[in-house]
């Protein structure tokens, strides 16, 4: 008896065990099924609509991770293979191919700005002027005056590699032979735009790639101090120009929805936030403003946390209405 006694003691004990373990793993799994892994792209301009939408998955009760800044081409890889589950900063179509490339396992969902992603290359309107300056083939005659280091080309400032926009940008050299004349400069964004913006003050002619909603765009005024050229290329369509003027050019990319983008399973698994990603949206004119504080020196993460606190305030039933 006393045997038995000790071995129903000791079952008594091992199923307390397996019912501990059961629970642990039981809230475990809650615990991962509330948690979301959260990309950001490395342009800042996208910070802002990251952070609201963070908070929004916040306020849903889920533990956000992150937004870890990734360059485009390690987001879509990222998400397919499960390592991170979503962003917000995708530009369809220049993005269309990572979609492609991952099978299945990536799709976007819902949209921060639709139609609102104009992207083409800017000259400095004086240079424009003074050389009748229109297409970027034009810029082969006067190239020696855009260039910075003695090469002979123009210096060009161009997307960093792993940029969507660089697939683009390659593109248009390949097809048009930019390259002869054309030097891009493919260093950090921020710093090559801060330091064309700085030659523009001091006088010299600038040439640069840019994207709208951006804060290049605010620093350097569209049809006063900079103008949209033309890209002669074949295999984009003509886009009206933003600032005013009722002439078309082609700007070499078209009119991009900005939109989130997310791993399958993981929306799958959970519906309620492909339901917020399909709600949500942000005006332009918001980011623009958001962005010109940034060009101003509110650049700093607690100052975007700021941005992103006060638009929710100021937008709240809106907002609420996401999560709800």
């Amino acid at each position: 008896m006393l045997q038995k006694k000790i071995n129903l003691g000791g079952t008594m004990k091992y199923l307390k065990y397996v019912v501990s373990a059961i629970i642990a793993l039981s809230i475990s799994s809650v615990t991962l099924a509330n948690e979301i892994k959260m990309g950001k792209a490395d342009w800042d301009t996208g910070y802002f609509q990251a952070e609201i939408y963070k908070t929004a998955l916040e306020k849903m009760g889920y533990k956000v991770t992150g937004p870890t800044v990734m360059k485009p081409q390690v987001f879509y890889v990222a998400a397919a293979a499960g390592d991170v589950d979503l962003w917000v900063n995708g530009w369809f179509g220049t993005h269309d191919s990572y979609i492609s490339e991952s099978k299945g396992k990536v799709k976007p969902i819902g949209y921060v700005m639709e139609k609102s992603g104009l992207q083409g290359y800017l000259i400095d309107k004086k240079s424009a002027e003074k050389f009748g300056i229109k297409s970027i083939l034009d810029i082969k005659k006067h190239a020696k005056e855009f260039d910075s280091n003695g090469d002979g080309k123009a210096d060009m400032v161009a997307c960093p590699p792993g940029w969507g926009c660089e697939k683009a940008i390659t593109a248009h050299f390949n097809e048009l032979s930019l390259g002869e004349f054309i030097n891009p400069i493919q260093a950090d964004y921020s710093a090559s735009m801060a330091d064309a913006i700085s030659k523009y003050k001091n006088g010299k002619s600038i040439l640069f790639y840019t994207w709208t909603p951006n804060w290049t765009v605010g620093a350097l005024k569209l049809g006063k101090d900079v103008v949209w050229i033309d890209i002669p290329s074949k295999k984009s369509k003509a886009v009206k120009i933003p600032n005013g003027t009722k002439s078309k050019i082609n700007l070499g990319f078209g009119a991009d929805d900005i939109r989130p983008a997310a791993n399958v399973d993981f929306l799958k698994a959970n519906p309620k936030v492909e339901k917020m990603l399909k709600k949500a949206s942000i005006p332009l004119s918001d980011v623009a403003a958001q962005n010109m504080k940034m060009n101003k020196g509110e650049k700093s993460e607690k100052a975007i946390k700021k941005h992103a606190a006060e638009w929710i305030k100021a937008n709240q039933s809106t907002f609420d209405s996401w999560i709800k």
